[in-house]
């Protein structure tokens, strides 16, 4: 595995992500679609931290800080997703959710 190769596999994973994020319009797959896009900044950070960092545990430390905010990330969605169905009991349709107060 290369450096090449760890940023290819990285791209396809945010193009992936983003191409869901665009296209998706229910919830959890528009939420599906920004892990995979962090995951594919993850792979980013650890590649370069593997092939050109002096101190590879330094590198270590952003994809924690990444995987702690999407951890945080999928609570509030989840809770949000959560309020929706319970006020509407409908499919989560993205367009629902600024009537969410009302």
């Amino acid at each position: 595995m290369t450096l090449a190769n760890s940023l290819l596999l990285s791209s396809i994973l945010f193009c992936i992500g983003i191409y869901g994020v665009l296209t998706r319009r229910q919830l959890i797959g528009m939420l599906l679609s920004i892990e995979i896009i962090l995951n594919g900044a993850n792979i980013n950070f650890i590649a370069f931290a593997h092939f050109r960092a002096a101190d590879p545990t330094a590198g270590a430390i952003f994809p924690i800080f990444v995987m702690a905010i999407s951890a945080a990330e999928m609570a509030l969605a989840l809770a949000i997703i959560i309020a929706m169905h319970r006020q509407k009991n409908s499919k989560l349709d993205i367009q629902q959710l600024r009537r969410l107060n009302g």
